[in-house]
Order: structure tokens, then C-alpha cells, then sequence
């Protein structure tokens, strides 16, 4: 693929930004897009560039949130319940395993919600991806009828 746009220069452009760049194995002098492999998809013309996919930072923030909460809370479940036998010994069984499995339950919510903010991040980009293609099919049918229209 990039042996078959290097061996025509004159009309090797960048994926990203669409500047011309005569060697697609190097640095983009235009934008700086990184050098350009024979596995390398961004070639092709159909595919989802990176800048059409929109960075999800703050639900990536809240999902690890989520996590660390849930890991704080197993921490002070423990610590809990270490307190609860050095002050009481044996009479805060009851107490302790009550509150430990309230806090466990808490712990995997908070988790899962962690787990459900990541899908949501994936699901985000699934649907950014269709209408970007479903775009791109659009153009190319009405490209297509100005093309007959012509003749």
C-alpha cells in the first residue's frame, strides 16, 4: 500500500491533514503525522481518520473514578473490620460482617458503573463511526448522480 503511493510521489498526500508529502516514511512536515507503515490503514481512503473520532476524557476520568472508589472502599471495609476485632473481639462479628457485605455490594456497584462508562466510551465511538460512513456514502452517491447527470 505505501510502496504503491511512494512509487507515484507526485500525488502522495497526508491522511490526516491532506498536505502533500513526498515520503509517506517520515514525519509529515505539515501537521506531524506519524510515519506511515505497509500494515498502516490510514492509507486508505474509506477508513475513520483519527481526528473524526472524538476523545471521551472526562467519561474515561469518571470510569476510572469509579474504579479507585470501589478499590477505597474494599480498603476501608478491611480496615473496618480489623477495627471493629481489636476494639470489640468477637461480640462485633455480627455488626462488621453486616456492614463488610454492605460495603462489598457498594464496592461492585461502583465498579460496574465503571465497567458501564467504558461501554458507553466504545458505544460513543461506534455510533461517531457509522455517521461518518454513512456520510462519506452519501457524498459518494450524490458525486455520483452530478457524474450522470453530466453525461
Amino acid at each position: 500500500m505505501v510502496e504503491a503511493v511512494a512509487a507515484n510521489k507526485a500525488t502522495a498526500t497526508c491522511p490526516e491533514c491532506g498536505a502533500a508529502r513526498p515520503d509517506l516514511s517520515r514525519v509529515c512536515p505539515a501537521c506531524g503525522a506519524p510515519p506511515m507503515r505497509a500494515s498502516d490503514k490510514r492509507a486508505v481512503e474509506n477508513e475513520v481518520r483519527t481526528e473524526d473520532l472524538e476523545p471521551y476524557v472526562a467519561l474515561r476520568y469518571i470510569a476510572r473514578l469509579f474504579k479507585v472508589l470501589a478499590v477505597l472502599l474494599l480498603i476501608m471495609m478491611l480496615g473496618e473490620i480489623v477495627t471493629g476485632f481489636v476494639a470489640n473481639g468477637i461480640r462485633s462479628l455480627m455488626t462488621t460482617l453486616g456492614e463488610a457485605t454492605r460495603m462489598l455490594v457498594s464496592a461492585g456497584f461502583l465498579w460496574a458503573a465503571g465497567d458501564i462508562t467504558i461501554l458507553l466510551i466504545d458505544a460513543g465511538h461506534d455510533l461517531r463511526v457509522a455517521r461518518i460512513l454513512l456520510g462519506r456514502i452519501n457524498a459518494a452517491m450524490h458525486e455520483r448522480e452530478q457524474r450522470e447527470k453530466n453525461r
